[in-house]
């Protein structure tokens, strides 16, 4: 049973994801539509665009406040160190979880990372399988055992 106050009203968690690569996209949006919880996924292509959708900004005006943020790291325009920086300054944004989620497993990607106040660091697995275990075990940790900061 979910513990966070947000599933157990019936409210989606609203997830931002925020990539660049088309298969990675699809293979989220599979992942979370096999989910046991009720996800509202967004997905934005590059650092820009996810900070226009965060101050709800041109296209985005009536964007809903994501949750949580999954942040690929390496995008076109900005990437996501970049990003994650400019969220983690933002008194109206830094509030939001973020998890890196990257096919990057180096070491100092994953201590910079960490350095600029990620909530988390997901390595892309390879294959569906893989990514499919990777969402559950992100969705029963982010979405049942822990709380989520409220809106």
């Amino acid at each position: 049973m979910p513990k966070n106050p947000k599933l157990l009203s019936g409210a989606p968690v609203i997830v931002l994801l925020v990539e660049d690569n088309d298969n990675d996209i699809e293979l989220t949006k599979i992942g979370f539509e096999d989910a046991d919880y009720l996800v509202d996924l967004q997905v934005t292509r590059d650092g820009e665009e996810c900070l226009t959708f965060l101050r709800k900004e041109g296209l985005h005006t009536d964007a809903p406040t994501p949750d949580i943020i999954l942040l690929d790291l390496h995008m076109p325009r900005m990437g996501g160190m970049e990003v994650l920086d400019i969220i983690k300054a933002d008194e109206q944004l830094r509030h939001i979880p973020v998890i890196v989620l990257t096919t990057s497993n180096s070491e100092h990607e994953i201590k910079e990372a960490y350095r600029r106040h990620c909530s988390g660091y997901l390595v892309k697995p390879v294959g569906f399988a893989q990514f499919a275990k990777a969402v559950q075990a992100f969705e029963d940790y982010w979405f049942a055992a822990v709380a989520l900061p409220p809106k």
